[in-house]
């Protein structure tokens, strides 16, 4: 087989460009290793608990002292970390997807903590929250704090999902008899990154 000497030409070009990488290609190649380098190197947030352990039973602490339950009736001690640098502000739920209402049962609802913030001390969603720590939603108790755990008896364990949220505003904007579910709405579309903490509890 015979060659012309375009096609010779050609073929050493193509091999030359494989061999020297435009300097457009060059450049594309160290965006992405600098992208890599900083997605893997960066840090997911982070969300602990002293009173609540990831897939293990509630303490007596955070139990409903009411409608046949009696516990402490006492929010958790939550602490987090490693949020992303855009973060304005911080949102926290607890919610029970297994309560038989064919909705869930929302037992504490916490927004518009301010970024600064990194951490709730343990009974701190009492009526009486200082508005420099955020602000709470009504829950499904009906009362702007928080409410503990009380499934029926009998049933099998019920998921308490402990939820941080950092998010991209400063505030979300929501009035101040907000359901829970128009707060989970807003917070949807507000959210850079979310970590969490399931406790069980059952009777």
């Amino acid at each position: 087989m015979h060659l012309s000497i375009k096609t010779v030409s050609a073929l050493a070009t193509v091999k030359a460009f494989k061999r020297k990488p435009s300097q457009h290609q060059k450049l594309l190649n160290i965006i992405i290793l600098s992208v890599s380098f900083f997605c893997t190197g960066a840090k997911a947030l982070e969300l602990a608990s002293p009173d609540i352990a990831d897939g293990k039973t509630l303490t007596v602490a955070q139990v409903l002292d009411g409608f046949g339950c009696h516990g402490g009736n006492q929010s958790p001690a939550l602490q987090w970390s490693a949020a992303p640098a855009a973060t304005k502000s911080f949102a926290v739920t607890i919610y029970d997807p297994d309560a038989p209402t064919g909705s869930g049962w929302w037992h504490w609802v916490v927004y518009d903590i301010p970024a600064t913030v990194t951490s709730l001390a343990a009974g701190v969603g009492g009526n009486d929250m200082p508005a420099t720590i955020g602000k709470q939603a009504r829950n499904d108790f009906g009362s702007y704090s928080f409410g503990g755990a009380c499934p029926p008896a009998g049933d099998k364990p019920h998921r308490y999902i402990v939820t941080i949220y950092a998010l991209k505003t400063t505030s979300l904007n929501v009035p101040a008899d907000a359901s829970p579910a128009l707060i989970g709405f807003s917070l949807h579309g507000e959210t850079l990154a979310k970590k969490t903490i399931t406790g069980l509890y059952s009777r």
